[in-house]
């Protein structure tokens, strides 16, 4: 899918990020955490080194922090969802139109990626209605790429740039993940998820044209791959009172494991090494998953600068936190190669190869 022509890229032009009002400060966490679980997990105690090393100081949610740990039916939190999702939607909407200089009715095409609720209609159709987008806009509604949705949308926003140059594609991703917080679930994975997990939204505008014209990091190719026997290792159980967690097997073993064959083809069906990438811009799905990423892609201990701050800042907000590390990183304006990368329930792999040269 690699493509070698310099003028029918598709540039990034614009990146905006939301997040909701209430902070969660990881101490609070802690201490709301030990509230809910310790009277059923008597063990309680062991997993206090799990928020301390998580690399994570704050977070934001849609909810107070007393609404965890009371109980909620599955409607009430995709109402939740879906009036927290397009508000913070439209912030990010208003952050990429004015950047850019454009209005709602400049767009030609939205993706929306989201996998923490569910609203049909979907929740583009939801912006078009509060916001002044035209009535031909296209829409790509995308659920279920968990964590990958970030980079797998842009590679989607892409796509639908390059098949229309000189149409402007806006991708906006949102999770909600606090929402999916079940107080009742004692498993390993949902108490980790405590320690990780935040809310967020994040944009970008992507245009296919005259490099002269556009500016910004040109999409050169992007990739998935999935694993056979993975199903099991991340993604949602559903439930009478909503969304549950999934989290299974060692993912940081599985990534220094399996991660290096399909990263390494990736950069070799565009002529690439690792040694050849600038920037990295990867997911942070968790410290430990970044240490991993490090040693996958030979780094140093602690160079995934931006990762690290996005998640010691915001947590993990699965799919819109990629989003979140290329706005840091765009900000203090990288030059040459940059790699994005993130995984997700698959259990897959997304990659995204950017030039900001």
């Amino acid at each position: 899918m690699a493509n070698s022509s310099k003028v029918m890229q598709a540039r990034i032009f614009a990146v905006a990020t939301a997040v909701p009002e209430f902070v969660l400060r990881q101490t609070d966490v802690v201490a709301r955490a030990a509230e809910i679980f310790a009277p059923d997990v008597p063990d309680f105690d062991r997993f206090a080194p799990v928020y301390a090393n998580a690399g994570v100081a704050t977070r934001y949610s849609c909810v107070p922090i007393e609404w965890y740990g009371q109980p909620h039916t599955f409607s009430e939190r995709n109402d939740l969802y879906i009036e927290n999702a397009v508000r913070l939607l439209e912030r990010v909407v208003g952050a990429l139109l004015d950047q850019s200089k454009l209005t709602a009715g400049d767009i030609d095409a939205l993706v929306v990626v989201s996998t923490t609720g569910m609203a049909t209609p979907s929740l583009d159709a939801l912006l078009i209605e509060r916001m002044a987008f035209r009535r031909d806009v296209e829409r790509l509604p995308v659920f279920g790429l968990g964590c990958a949705g970030g980079v797998s949308g842009l590679a989607r926003a892409a796509q639908l740039a390059l098949s229309r140059p000189g149409a402007r594609v806006m991708l906006l991703v949102v999770e909600l993940c606090g929402l999916t917080f079940q107080a009742n679930d004692t498993s390993k994975s949902n108490i980790i998820s405590t320690a990780l997990f935040g809310d967020g939204a994040a944009g970008a505008l992507v245009q296919c044209g005259d490099p002269g014209a556009i500016t910004g990091p040109a999409i050169v190719d992007w990739a998935e791959h999935t694993w056979p026997n993975s199903l099991d290792i991340m993604g949602w159980s559903i439930g009478e009172d909503g969304l549950g967690v999934l989290l299974s097997r060692d993912i940081p073993g599985f990534v220094r494991e399996n991660l290096p064959a399909p990263a390494t083809a990736f950069l070799e069906r565009n002529g690439l090494t690792a040694a050849d990438i600038d920037c990295h811009i990867c997911h942070p799905g968790g410290a430990k998953v970044l240490d991993a990423l490090e040693d996958v892609f030979g780094l140093a201990p602690g160079a995934l600068v931006a990762s690290r701050a996005v998640m010691r800042d915001y947590g993990n907000m699965s799919a819109a936190t990629a989003l979140f590390v290329l706005e840091r990183t765009m900000s203090e304006a990288p030059a040459g190669r940059l790699l994005m990368s993130a995984l997700g329930p698959g259990f897959t792999a997304s990659f995204a190869l950017l030039d900001a040269a």
